[in-house]
């Protein structure tokens, strides 16, 4: 039987709509085989990859690469695995900049472990989302449990709780979320008066370090803050918040009648590895009154270092930490969280809604985790986790990360003993901020002849290094995330960097003696 106007038109691309046509592309009960066949080609194509790559990149340039996809239509479907699998080998494969790569030493990117691939293809194949427990069952538990492995980790005690996140940035909204929340809660129910929520909002302050992650300005904006809300206080010279600035800061905003509503101290700078000094920090705060962040998105893997696990001292007095276990856990991306040491600040992120989380199943204990997250569809992403622990141990996981840290420490020795290059603080993690320094007629282009030998270097594609500004003036970075990476590795990219650099400084003096300006 057919009812009126239900007949259907079989597209021009001629894929014919039915079981033989769109549903055979269903991951199904009848289509199990066809799953084992097409992923095993395409992780067939993924591992030659990664096995015949003589460099961390091709060197591709978007104006060579956009055209190659801008060219693609999407609306005629090649029809076939393998003719699709040729295509993307010529969109992304080919120049996909590959972390696995022991010369990749730019940006806080972890080759993974295999463990949690593993997991990356049951989550994906399930496809759980981890809003509430008729959509995840067995995932809702698994990603509470992790959350009490790593608070416990901390150390942030009995009422700890928190949730899976799509990563720092995410983790340091909903932190400062939290923190505004708590601070207007206990600000209103002290001051006579009652100040409106603009008035309030006006004279929130966040405080953090120089060196401290620009994704807490972020949060601050999009958080309905002004523009000045956050305050950078100055680093030591091992760029670390310095705790007397800090105190002075506080005092300052309550002078003039503000009101601190966080601190956000930095276990593991983005650029120089560095860890605030979190005990003192604690106590500024503690006398203070104040809510105290870690942002430990880089550090974390120090709560399974073997050796190591110290330099995280005081953390277990945070009132909120973030962690990115796909920084120093190795794990692909999506994998992080949040954790506070009070689970009932969570409260701050619930909504219920009829038709997914009514409030009556607060009372019927049921767990929701979309009752503590900002988000609502999510993937099972704590899975890959669950699986590393489980094959892998912590203690492995914090073995890879003591050997990129020792990698690093090698590095700065390295550079330090190098006449050629100017190294700026010993990282306690993993990074290395440093420059070269031209000398003769070319000595004044450093900054120039930097910038010119990371560009150099990436359009080669045979190392990639990042680069930031230190005082002012460009500086080059490695960032060590993979411990295949050896010294000589290290020493034959810190060659090519002086290369390039001492060419471009060469050249450009040379052209500036025998053509002066006027």
């Amino acid at each position: 039987m057919s009812l009126p106007g239900s007949t259907v038109q079989a597209p021009s691309t001629g894929v014919t709509p039915g079981t033989n046509g769109a549903r055979a592309h269903l991951f199904t009960a009848g289509s199990v085989e066809d799953y084992r066949r097409v992923l095993a080609a395409g992780i067939d194509r993924v591992a030659t990859r990664v096995a015949g790559a003589d460099r961390p990149f091709t060197g591709v340039t978007p104006d060579e690469l956009a055209p190659r996809i801008a060219g693609i239509d999407l609306d005629r479907p090649l029809g076939d695995t393998g003719a699709a699998l040729d295509e993307l080998q010529d969109v992304y494969l080919r120049d996909a900049v590959f972390f696995h790569h022991p010369r990749y030493l730019a940006h806080l990117n972890c080759p993974v472990v295999i463990p949690a691939l593993l997991a990356e293809a049951v989550l994906s194949a399930v496809n759980s989302s981890l809003d509430t427990w008729d959509q995840s069952a067995g995932g809702t538990l698994i990603e509470r449990r992790l959350v009490d492995w790593t608070a416990e980790r901390i150390g942030l005690g009995p009422a700890a709780d928190g949730v899976f996140t799509s990563g720092g940035t995410q983790s340091n909204l909903q932190a400062m979320l939290l923190a505004r929340e708590e601070t207007r809660a206990r600000v209103t129910g002290r001051e006579t008066g009652q100040p409106s929520r603009p008035e309030l909002l006006s004279r929130l302050r966040v405080v953090t370090s120089a060196a401290g992650h620009f994704s807490v300005q972020k949060a601050a904006r999009l958080l309905g803050l002004g523009a000045d809300a956050v305050v950078t206080v100055p680093t030591d010279t091992d760029r670390r918040m310095r705790t007397d600035e800090l105190a002075r800061e506080i005092d300052r905003c309550r002078g003039e009648g503000l009101v601190v509503m966080a601190v956000v101290a930095t276990a593991g700078t983005t650029d120089f590895g560095t860890i605030d000094p979190l005990p003192q920090i604690a106590d500024v705060c503690a006398a203070a009154g104040v809510w105290l962040h870690v942002d430990a998105a880089y550090g974390c893997g120090l709560l399974v270092s073997p050796t190591r696990r110290h330099l995280l001292d005081g953390i277990e007095r945070a009132d909120s930490v973030t962690v990115d276990y796909h920084k120093s856990f190795f794990q692909p991306v999506s994998s992080s969280a949040l954790l506070v040491r009070d689970r009932r600040v969570l409260r701050h992120a619930t909504w219920h809604a009829d038709y997914l989380n009514p409030a009556r199943m607060v009372e019927q204990r049921i767990p929701n985790q979309v009752d503590k997250s900002i988000q609502t569809t999510r993937r099972f992403d704590a899975l890959k986790l669950w699986l590393t622990l489980r094959i892998m141990g912590p203690d492995a996981i914090g073995a890879l990360f003591d050997e990129v840290v020792d990698r690093a420490a090698d590095a700065w020795q390295l550079l330090t003993e190098d006449p050629r290059f100017e190294v700026v603080t010993r990282s306690q993690l993993s990074t290395v901020v440093f420059r070269y320094l031209p000398t003769g007629p070319g000595r004044d282009l450093v900054d120039d002849a930097n910038l010119y030998a990371r560009e150099a270097l990436a359009a080669s594609g045979a190392g990639l290094v990042a680069g930031t500004r230190v005082d002012g003036a460009h500086h080059l970075k490695f960032t060590l995330l993979n411990p295949e990476t050896t010294l000589d590795d290290i020493a034959h990219v810190l060659d090519l960097v002086a290369d390039h650099a001492g060419w471009y400084a060469h050249t450009r003096a040379t052209a500036a003696l025998t053509c002066p300006v006027g």
